[in-house]
């Protein structure tokens, strides 16, 4: 049975930091797999591919399991809601570069934060919130001014402004995922059985779309494969199961400053593996962005 921890110890800032370290890497491998498996595909079969595991884990550790509890309809739309979020977010890889999917996408606590003062009592936006929440949505405002910048755009094309879009409206859906579970009766489920909910669903759902709406397999090659493979054992099976077991260890409101290393991680990965181009003006919006989040985040 796993201890509870009332703060972060050095094992945990180890195992936040690396999968911060983890989820950044696989934004760069999306993109990458893009090239071979059509966004909506390569999202459900990875999902459809992580479902088996994680349902294993479940029962061996004898984790509340049903879907007679009441919980069925939320958590059908619990999955409706990862699935866009993820469909949105391989498709925004497709449009735009990783630096710049990973500043919008990343921004869902603020989207949190703005539900969760109307949906959650006690979490009304303090003073240092909302000073936070205004920092880093001028930083958003000013990422996408970055992008109207950038030669691509200046010349006709629109593909960085689809895929930024596209990479804040997952943002907002993934926010969505979060309220849902805090909100509604959701909160007494099991993760597991959440995280089930919306494998299941999500798997369905995009690998259907992939099949009908249009070709589900590009140009694949061994790299691309392999790519897929090392996010369905590493991100998809091991990932997901030891963020279930950092949420039963640590308390959540000290994990929150680590998802700030995601895009740190994720920009990072752009720039060298597909020579993403960053500018003075794209950093800074991205510090302002940051710099929000953690005030956002922060514990009075």
């Amino acid at each position: 049975m796993t201890q509870r921890k009332d703060r972060i110890d050095l094992s945990g800032a180890l195992w936040l930091i690396s999968f911060s370290f983890l989820l950044g890497f696989n934004q760069a491998l999306v993109k990458l797999v893009n090239d071979g498996l059509a966004p909506f595909a390569q999202a459900g079969l990875r999902s459809l591919a992580a479902l088996l595991p994680v349902l294993i884990y479940a029962l061996i550790m004898r984790k509340r399991l049903s879907i007679t509890d009441g919980s069925l309809p939320l958590g059908v739309l619990n999955g409706i809601f990862f699935s866009l979020e993820f469909a949105l977010l391989f498709l925004a890889l497709d449009f735009s570069t990783v630096t710049r999917v990973s500043l919008f996408f990343y921004t869902m606590p603020l989207w949190v934060a703005i539900g969760a003062h109307f949906l959650i009592e006690g979490e009304q936006l303090t003073r240092q919130k909302f000073v936070g929440l205004s920092v880093a949505l001028a930083g958003v405002a000013l990422g996408l001014f970055s992008g109207a910048n950038t030669e691509a755009t200046q010349t006709g094309s629109t593909s960085l402004w689809v895929g930024d879009l596209m990479a804040l409206i997952g943002a907002i859906f993934w926010a969505g995922v979060a309220l849902l579970l805090r909100t509604t009766r959701l909160a007494k489920v099991s993760a597991e059985m959440n995280l089930l909910y919306q494998l299941a669903v999500s798997g369905i759902v995009l690998t259907a779309c992939a099949w009908l709406f249009y070709e589900p397999i590009r140009e694949p090659n061994a790299l691309i494969w392999g790519a897929f493979t090392f996010q369905v054992i590493f991100v998809a099976c091991i990932g997901f199961l030891g963020w279930i077991w950092l949420l039963n260890t640590y308390p959540v409101t000290d994990m929150a400053s680590f998802s700030l290393l995601t895009p740190l991680f994720a920009i990072g990965f752009g720039w060298l593996i597909f020579d993403d181009d960053i500018t003075w003006l794209f950093l800074c919006a991205l510090a302002l962005v940051l710099i929000g989040l953690a005030l956002v985040n922060q514990r009075r």
